[in-house]
């Protein structure tokens, strides 16, 4: 009989242990040796010995980190290449999360386990498309598990933020957007929707665009906003981490519309108290409708939660048959960027 993965894949202190292949998945803390579903910072922490993760993810890795933080050695895996490690058969499938993002497929002596990271199944112009993978066992995050939370289609709240433009034309538009994938993908949606002036961007927004850039994407006339003047920011639209749309820098700005794109704008308290104007439901997270879709279409008989809502997604799984479990790991973040604060200010020193 094949082993239950309850026998081999661990919960440790630092984090999802898988024993055969004497490795850890995303640890909290340094490890001889970590895979990494993709490059935030509740999943990619500095210090670890050996490190395997997509080409991608090892570039923003050390980008964040520095060399030699993001791993003493680095070992790349490309989408769909396998490595034998012990006996486990390890494949990386794409998360449409951030670049590089990646779900982990461990098959182990018959049994096919599938640990998703963070990841979004409706396709984003900056990742790879999501795609589910037939397993025994799905591992998922559940960031948004309430039914509460749907998110509506992105390029609609892009054109909310375009029509607000041209409603204020002398009024600077601030959003905050984490550095890692939520400016990226807002840049590609508004120039997708045929914004093509300049878009200023805070300083710490470039390091990770660079590392987009080096990867073959384009995001069309990006420009300091730092060192332009009010005037010149005049009903211009500028880009900023989340913790720096309220601070000094923000107010220097035209009479500021202030925006933020996230999932949690669905809760209008939440933008209340972050005195944002404009909330942008936008997320590069699984909904609920999209975390529960993705358990069926793996046709898992078990799924494991590590982080989130876990009890609706759990007792919804149930009612159809799935056996659920709470992993509630350490360190994982509740924003819709998969950093929380951590992240955030991680982002901001970069």
């Amino acid at each position: 009989m094949p082993p239950h993965p309850e026998t081999w894949l661990l919960v440790r202190p630092e984090g999802l242990y898988c024993e055969p292949a004497d490795l850890f998945i995303d640890p909290a803390r340094a490890v001889p040796r970590a895979l990494i579903t993709h490059a935030h910072a509740d999943h990619a922490r500095p210090g670890h010995g050996a490190v395997l993760a997509t080409p991608e993810t090892l570039a923003l890795m050390t980008r964040r980190l520095g060399e030699g933080r993001a791993g003493l050695s680095q070992q790349p895996l490309a989408y769909g290449e396998s490595l034998d490690v012990n006996g486990v058969r390890i494949t990386l499938h794409p998360a449409g999360h951030v670049l590089g993002s990646a779900q982990i497929l461990l098959e182990w002596r018959g049994v096919r386990v599938v640990i998703t990271g963070d990841y979004c199944p409706r396709p984003q112009p900056t990742c790879v498309p999501f795609t589910p993978i037939a397993c025994d066992l799905l591992i998922t995050e559940a960031t948004f598990g309430l039914p509460v939370f749907r998110h509506p289609p992105a390029e609609g709240e892009i054109a909310r933020l375009l029509r607000s433009l041209a409603v204020f034309p002398d009024r600077t538009h601030v959003v905050g957007a984490y550095a890692l994938g939520k400016a990226q993908r807002l840049i590609a949606l508004l120039r997708a929707a045929g914004y093509d002036s300049p878009i200023f961007l805070h300083g710490a927004l470039f390091p990770l665009i660079e590392v987009y850039r080096a990867f073959g994407q384009t995001f069309g006339d990006l420009r300091p906003a730092t060192v332009a003047d009010k005037a010149a920011l005049k009903g211009a639209l500028v880009l900023a981490p989340p913790g720096a749309i309220q601070d000094r820098w923000a107010r220097r700005l035209h009479d500021p519309v202030l925006a933020l794109a996230s999932g949690w704008m669905r809760v209008r308290q939440r933008a209340k108290s972050r005195g944002v104007e404009l909330p942008l439901v936008i997320s590069d997270h699984a909904d609920w409708d999209e975390l529960n879709a993705t358990a069926d279409a793996t046709q898992a008989t078990e799924v494991w939660v590590t982080h989130g809502r876990e009890e609706a997604l759990i007792h919804a799984l149930a009612s159809r048959g799935i056996r659920g479990r709470a992993l509630s790991l350490i360190g994982r973040g509740e924003e819709d960027e998969g950093g929380g604060a951590e992240a955030e200010a991680v982002e901001e020193a970069a």
